[in-house]
Parts: C-alpha cells; structure tokens; sequence
C-alpha cells in the first residue's frame, strides 16, 4: 500500500499512470493493483486526473467559447494532458449541462495565441466523422477540395469495401457544401442505389433519366428522372459498378456536355449542372468503362476498419452504443472484456458488421434484462456472437494501447450526447426489434409459458447450435488458451468442465481440447440462466438422447453430477441431455460432417450472393452457397456449374435449392438423375427464407422434406394458395393437433387454439393424435380428409398432406402460428361463400374460375407478340390478378426459353407476382410469329402457382384436344367460347 501511494503521489497529475503501468512498476498482476487501490479509496487514473482537466477546460472554454472539441483536445495535449477527443467530448458535454461554463464575453486572444489554434474552429458536417482528424484526414482533404472546386464541384468517385463508410462520406460532403456556402441551403442532394434495379437495366435506366410517354410497355406519361431531379445540385449514385455500360455511355456524355435525353427521345437534348458522387465496392478498372473512369477526376479510398486505429474503432463503438442507449432508453454498461472484444475481433464487414454485431449483444442483453427487469442493461462476453468474442484472445497484442482507451467497465446513460448518424446502414436492425422482444415475452408471460420456455422461443434466432458450435471449435481449436477462456466463462466453470472431460476421456479417448471450449461456453450461459432464473431449462431432445443414446446419457450423467459438485447447483436433467447431445457428436466423428442439409440458392443475376451473405453473417456459419446465373448464359451452362456447387454442398442428407423463377426451377430434378443427390426445390426465395433455410439446416438432425414444406408453408400468400383449394360443403371443417409421444401436448395446442378463437371454432372439430400412438399416421390423416375438410395440421413434427398448411408447436407458443390459423379460416370461409357463384347465360363455368369471361379476348388483331403479351398482362392486372411486376417476369421468362406448345402459346411469369391465379386467353384472327419459324393462333397466358397443377393438366389435355381448341378458335362470342369450356368439363 505504502508503495502504491508513493508510487500515484509522485505521478504527473495531467497524465496519470494506468493500473497497468503501476502493476509494472510494482511487479504485480494488474487486478491485484486495481483491489488494492479500490481498497484504499482511490480512482483510476482517468479520475485522478478528472478535477484538473475540468479546471483546465474551464479556463479554456471560458477564453474561447468558440473552441470546437478536437481544438479544445489539441490545446489540452499542448499543455501537458494526454487525451483522447472522446475523453474530452464527455467531460466537456458533462460540464455544460451542469453550468460550469460563463456567459461572460471572452478575452480576444493575441495573434499568437490564434496561430496555434486549429485553422478553422467552428465545427462542420466532417468533424462528426469519426477519424477525420486521423486515419482519414487525407480522405476528407480530399473531399472537401472535390466540394471546393469552382462552379459546381468536382466530380468524385468514392472506393472500399462493403460498410467502410462510403455513404456517411457522400452525405457529409452534401451537408459539407451547405455549411461552407459553397452551394446554397435548398441544393438538392439525390440519392439512388444502383443495385435497386440492377436485374432490369431499362427500368434503372428509367428511374435516372426519365421517360416520355410510349418509351416502353406501361409509359403512359412523361416522367422525369433523377437526374433532373438533382440539377444544380448532387446526384449519389450508390453501387455504380451494378449501373449496365449503356448507362455509363450516357452519363459521361452528360458529364461532358451536360446534356442527355430521356429514355424514349430522339430529338431532344436536356440541359442539366450537376456534382456526381459515386461509390464502389468493386475493382474500378474491373467494373468500370474507360471513358467513364477518365471522367471521374476525383477518387477516394476510404480504408477497411482494420487498418484505422483502435482510437477510432473505439470512438465508432462508443457512437453506436449511444444510438442503442436511446433507442431502448435505458443505461447501458457494457463490461471491460465485451469491449476488448468488440476492439480486437476481425470485422470483415467492416463498420457495417460492427454495428450489427453491436446491435445483436444488446438485443440479447435486453432479453435478459426482461427478467432481471433492472434499471441498467449490462452487457456481458456472453451476449457477444462466438465470432466477437474471439477477439478477446487477442487482447495481449495490443493491451498497452487498450489500456490507455480503457480503463474499466463503459457506462452510457441516455442523457449522453448522442451522434445522430447521416445515413441509415444497410446492416442496422429495425428500430422495433427491442420491442417484438419485449412484446413477445410479455405476452408468453402473461399465458403462463415457463420462462425458461419464453427464453428459448425469443432467443431460438440468437443462439448457435450444437453441432455448430463444435465445428466452429474444431477448426479453431489451435487458438484455444486456458487463460483466455478463464476470461470468458470464469474460473469456476472452466475447473468443473476439467473434470467432466478427465472422465469423459476414460470411455472416449480421441475427445480433443476443442470439447472443453464447447462445454465450457455452453455451460456458462446454462449455469446463468439457472442462476438468474431459478428455473428450469427445456430440451426438446431429453426423452430421444434417453432412448437412442442410452451410453452417452449414462455418462453425461456422471459428469452433470461433476458440474453440480463445482458450481453448487443441481443440473436438471434437460441439461444432461445436452451434455449428452455433444457426447454423441464426438463419439460419432463420421457424422460431424455429415450433420446438415445441403443449402444452395440460385437466381437470375447478382442477387442470390447477396442474400446468401446476410444469411451467413447473421446465423455465424460459413455455410449457405449461392449461384448466380448472368442473363446471357444458357440454361445449360449454369446447370453444369449448379452441379458442381451441388457436390460442394451435399453433406450426404441431400441439398435444399432455394430459386427465383425460370428455367432454374427444373434443375432439381436434373442434377438429381446425374449426380443421384437429393434434391428439394423452393421458389420465390427472399433474404428471409434463406436466413430461415440455413437456420433449420444447422438443427441437429434436420430433414430435407420437413425442411422445404415448412418454407414452402412460410413463403405461401394465403390469398394466392389458399382460397382455390377445393371445400366439399356437406362435410365439417377439422384442424389435426398431433404430438410426437402421446396426446398430452396436442390437447394443450387444442386448448390454445378454442382459447384464441373461441368465435371461429364453433363450426370446427379438432381432432387430437398421438404421433406414435397411430399405426400408420399418413393413412389416419387421409381417412380424416375424406370424411372432414381438413384445414390444417399442427404438431412437434413436420406432417406433410399434400395442400394442407402444416404449423409448428413453437409457432402456436410465440403466437404467430394462432393468427396464421385465424387467417386460414377466414380466407377458407370466404372461399367457400363465394364458391359457386360464377356464373352466366351459359350456367356455371368454373368452381375455381381460373378462366373467366373477362380475361377471354376474341379475334384480335395484334402486330406482334410483344402486343399479344401486354394486352393479355394488363387484362390480368386491371381485374387484380397479378402485379405490375408480373409484366417484367413475363418478358424475363420469354427471354430464357420461349413457351410454346404446337400452334399454342403458353406465356407466364413469377408467381412471386401472383395475387389470385388465373388464365387469360387470345385467340387472333390471323396467325402471328412467336419464335423464329413458329406461329401461333390462340395465347394463354398462366397466372398459376403450386395448387393449380391439376387445372394445369386439364389445359394440357386441352390442347392435346384439336377438336377443343378448334372450336374455341372460331367461337364467335365469349358466351360460346365458355360453353366449350364448360361442356368440355375442363374448368
């Protein structure tokens, strides 16, 4: 003690020693400096120095009102401190808010003085960007001059990775021009993401520069573009590389001429000035034409979050946490370790991905403070993804520069001065996730549902898997040290995990180091919940690892006794079973890379790797594959790369092929007779499905059927699927409740269902079925469906009925599955009153009626296809049956195979698009060309989606028909052509 006070008295009071520097000079571990200290009532080194650094702003402050804060920071260090502009920026804002600051006029400072401060003090839009000052002065030099030059500014290309910044840079040099008067306070500053429209050129080319009427299909008015629309002012062009070389062309000639013309004119020149900003994560040299690069004078790299210094990447932390801090409207404390993690851990996605992973701690975090329900939300290592907390392993590489950022715990209240961002990130998480969370945890809460059930519900997004979680540690396990890991889950866990693997190691030899990290984190986050809680955890897998892995369950007995002998605590038996779950996996090597459904995703153009990388990034794996197939490759080309990538994924369960539209829809079933590797294919696939697909793929002993019906069920539009199923009126509605093990869980589903919808349920039967009680559960389902109208069938386990909508236990607890019931019944009960009632002179057409009187148009005069596919296409749009983006799909598929049968044309589009399936028809007076040396003399075009297969077939048994199809061609009124539908009995 006596050491140290000699030791903190002899210090210089403006730059005070770290506990690391004392712990030097006293040859002692740090912690034992900070108790010892702690001990004797005395701060650390940032409070010791905190009352003279107030007097010292005070002064200054008080002379110069005008002081920004990064000149304030620079007079503070010129006089003998050493800190940081954050540091500062804290203590300044604390100051003012209490006063501490005079209005009286300041002193008028000597030249001198003026000459050592900062050569402009009044702050602009670029001193809130974080490194301004630092790693990126140059780039902001850069910037500003770009602003500054004369007339309208110079033209700027702005480079770097996904989330360095590149947008937060664009908006700064608009507010930038503002403030320095360089254009006036109402410039216009346009923005527009190429990639928006980057699969269809000519409406990209539309949205920039405008059309006149009659430009192309659905141009009924002139329109003007962005680009007039930022004349005299800033036009940003986000992702420019995605803009097609046609668009280029015209831009560069704009950039020369300031002129271009409107998609559509010929004769016309429009005059337009404007500062053109555009940003890449491409090579330039790559992506971008020559003449177009030649004409961007200014380019500025902004550099990955890697190469800026800690300081900064602590700063950008800090202003993140503050966007958090008043979202939620809570304090936050984030504990010294998260934050070296969240310094140290390598950021690929750069400034973008921190955010994230920021965001995703604080949302577990507030999970957990749902049940602690205290006043500040602490964030701990374990609230951090597995690929954050890795960082903290590197914390000895830069410990002395951490220690002069940190040092302690990082404590923002929501009355700090927060940094509004300029622009919103790609990565950043919907402003309502904090209150879904608390929503859903109430409302569980409120049904009486254990809390340890209400935990794994909400946190089922949040958690990795076991098998994954081992996997990652395999890999990783040559950076596993003791120490670190003592960091993460403590002491305590890391002794009793010792002796779990001693014992384990007596009947499974190989086990490696890499199951005591597994063991290790798992262990930690059950013995919190356990602590926090007081009760118990659920495992799904109990009663299968019980029955089936009778070895593996007997020992993780033995070492569950361990844990509790370590921790003072009885682990329930739940939580032996997942000791038990990773003793299978060890114990059955040959299946740890074997484990997983295959998952590939497929579109036209640059859009399945995007999605493929968010669905990666946010469940932490590596795992999901994406081919894109450019418009100009044929169909064959990229079924051979389709087969290669299929080989890459398959794990021996088979391989999940999510697709857009198209030709790719059939490749299933040709890599399947090539390769003989099964095959699911899901169509309409959307960023959520994949992080959904991916999500399912990792749970331990994932099945590709249940899988698919279960993504198939999600994707479905109710209004689209379930209203053309066919209803047998004289039979009683029935929902099927199963469980897997007897009856017990489906009569509590039952129970939620008539307590949710007492209304809806009067005239519905639910039926309740054991899964193994049944003999031969598929063939009592069928029985149930020819003596009731089966509705739905809900259960603990995918039960597939063809057209029947399957809804999962978990879906019923969180809620979501009862409305999705309720919609069923609203929409079947709608379906059935309006069943039937399509009808005319010439009696009932169709019960379905998919042909209907308005969507037939008899011989026309079409100049060409072109004409033949918008006539029909806009009929089915103006009578709601398909949306506007139905038209583009049409075209897209006609440009990949032309769909042709006979003398027959059978056009159709995504039914992505889809809003009630239907068919239009066009019989032509004169015969016209499809495709080259084809002809056609009647057109349906198909609004149809997957429950329209059988009306599918009686079209094609139609067309086989000539006597049909020739009395449809010469019906001379729509009456006529419908009886020949009707007395063919073919709708």
């Amino acid at each position: 003690m006596r050491q140290l006070l000699k030791i903190i008295n002899q210090e210089n009071k403006k730059n005070p020693l770290t506990d690391e520097e004392i712990a030097a000079q006293l040859g002692m571990g740090r912690s034992d400096v900070v108790k010892l200290r702690r001990s004797l009532g005395i701060g650390n080194s940032r409070q010791r120095m905190r009352e003279l650094l107030e007097k010292e702003i005070h002064v200054l402050v008080n002379k110069y009102p005008n002081l920004s804060e990064r000149a304030l920071t620079q007079k503070l260090n010129e006089n003998g401190f050493g800190v940081s502009r954050h540091m500062v920026s804290d203590l300044y804002q604390q100051m003012k808010m209490q006063g501490a600051f005079s209005a009286a006029k300041p002193e008028s400072p000597n030249s001198s003085e003026v000459n050592n401060l900062p050569v402009k003090q009044t702050q602009t839009a670029f001193d809130a960007l974080i490194g301004a000052q630092g790693s990126l002065r140059t780039q902001v030099e850069l910037a500003k001059a770009a602003v500054f030059y004369p007339h309208k500014g110079l033209h700027t290309l702005i480079a770097g990775a996904t989330g360095v910044g590149k947008s937060e840079l664009a908006y700064c040099m608009h507010r930038f021009a503002l403030e320095s008067g360089t254009k006036p306070s109402d410039t216009p500053f346009v923005v527009f993401n190429c990639a928006d429209y980057a699969e269809t050129p000519q409406l990209l080319l539309a949205q920039l520069f405008g059309y006149v009427k009659g430009a192309f299909t659905g141009a009924e008015v002139d329109k003007e573009g962005l680009v007039e629309k930022a004349n005299q002012g800033i036009l940003f062009l986000d992702e420019i590389h995605r803009l097609p070389p046609e668009g280029q062309e015209i831009l560069y000639y704009l950039i020369d001429k300031g002129k271009f013309r409107r998609l559509g004119e010929s004769d016309t020149f429009r005059n337009v000035s404007l500062m053109l900003i555009a940003a890449t994560t491409e090579n330039i040299e790559s992506f971008l034409l020559l003449p177009f690069r030649r004409r961007i004078p200014m380019v500025i790299e902004l550099p990955a979050i890697a190469q800026r210094p800690l300081e900064e990447r602590f700063q950008i932390i800090v202003s993140f946490i503050r966007e958090e801090v008043s979202r939620i409207k809570l304090t936050m404390r984030i504990s010294y370790n998260a934050v070296v993690a969240l310094l140290m851990y390598e950021c690929h996605g750069n400034i973008g991905q921190l955010r994230s992973d920021i965001q995703v701690a604080c949302a577990r975090a507030f999970l957990k403070n749902m049940a602690q329900k205290e006043k500040i939300l602490k964030i701990e290592i374990n609230d951090l993804t597995h690929q954050v907390v890795k960082g903290l392993l590197l914390l000895n590489e830069q410990r002395p520069i951490i220690e002069k950022i940190l040092q302690g715990d990082l404590e923002i209240s929501p009355t700090d001065e927060q940094r509004a961002p300029l622009v919103e990130p790609t990565y950043l998480l919907p402003n309502e996730v904090y209150q879904e969370i608390e929503d859903n945890y109430i409302k569980m809460e409120n049904q009486g549902i254990d809390l340890a059930i209400i935990n794994r519900v909400i946190s089922d997004e949040l958690e990795a898997k076991v098998r994954q979680l081992i996997k990652q540690a395999q890999g990783n396990k040559q950076n596993l040290i003791r120490q670190d890991l003592e960091k993460i889950v403590g002491g305590k866990i890391v002794n009793a995990v010792d002796r779990m693997i001693k014992l384990a190691r007596t009947r499974l030899p190989d086990i490696d180091d890499s199951l005591l990290y597994c063991l290790a984190t798992h262990l930690a986050a059950s013995y919190e919940r356990i602590r926090m809680n007081h009760k118990l955890i659920v495992n799904p897998q109990l009663q299968k690892m019980q029955a089936e892995y009778p070895a593996e369950y007997e020992l993780a007995e033995r070492m569950a006794q361990i844990a509790s002998y370590y921790l003072g605590m009885d682990l329930p038996e739940d939580e032996t079973a997942f000791i038990a779950m990773y003793l299978k996996s060890y114990a059955k090597k040959d299946h740890l890379h074997e484990v997983h459904v295959g998952v590939v995703v497929l579109t036209h153009g640059r859009v399945a790797e995007g999605m493929v990388q968010v669905a990666n990034r946010l469940l932490g794996v590596d795992y999901a594959k994406a081919l894109e197939m450019p418009l100009e490759e044929s169909s064959q080309d990229t079924l051979q790369r389709a087969m290669h990538i299929v080989r890459q994924a398959d794990n021996g369960k088979g391989v999940l092929m999510l697709v857009d539209m198209g030709s790719l829809v059939g490749f299933g079933k040709l890599i399947t007779d090539s390769t003989g590797i099964v095959t699911r294919m899901v169509t309409r696939v959307n960023t959520p499905m994949v992080i959904e697909a991916v999500r399912k793929a990792l749970a331990p002993d994932a099945d590709i059927e249940e899988i698919a019906n279960a993504l198939h069920w999600d994707n479905s539009n109710y209004e689209m699927d379930l209203c053309h199923i066919s209803t047998i009126h004289h039979l009683t509605d029935a929902i099927v409740t199963i469980c897997l093990t007897g009856q017990g869980t489906a009569e509590w589903m039952a129970k939620m269902i008539a307590d949710y919808m007492p209304q809806c349920l009067k005239q519905i039967e639910i039926i309740t079925m054991g899964a193994l009680v049944e003999e031969d559960l598929q063939t009592r389902l069928r029985q149930i469906g020819q003596n009731y109208n089966l509705l739905a069938v809900i259960g603990t386990l995918g039960t597939v009925v063809p057209g029947i909508p399957f809804i999962t236990a978990k879906e019923i607890v969180k809620g979501n599955g009862l409305e999705k019931l309720k919609r069923i019944i609203q929409l079947r009960g709608s379906s059935s009153n309006k069943a039937g009632m399509i009808y005319s002179e010439a009696g009932q057409y169709s019960q379905n009626g998919l042909i209907r009187p308005e969507l037939v148009l008899l011989n026309c005069s079409p100049k060409n296809k072109n004409e033949v596919l918008n006539t029909l296409a806009q009929t089915l749009m103006s009578q709601g049956h398909v949306r506007e983006q139905y038209i583009v799909s049409i075209y897209e598929r006609e440009a990949l195979a032309q769909t042709l049968f006979q003398d027959v044309a059978l056009p159709h589009g995504s039914p992505e698009y889809i809003l009630k399936p239907a068919i239009a028809v066009m019989t032509l007076q004169e015969p016209i060309e499809w495709v080259d040396g084809y002809r056609v003399e009647i057109v349906f075009m198909l609004a149809l989606n997957n429950y329209q297969k059988n009306e599918f077939k009686k079209l094609y048994f139609l067309l086989n028909d000539r006597d049909q199809l020739m009395k449809m061609k010469q019906s001379k009124n729509i009456e006529q052509f419908m009886r020949v539908i009707t007395d063919g009995q073919m709708f």
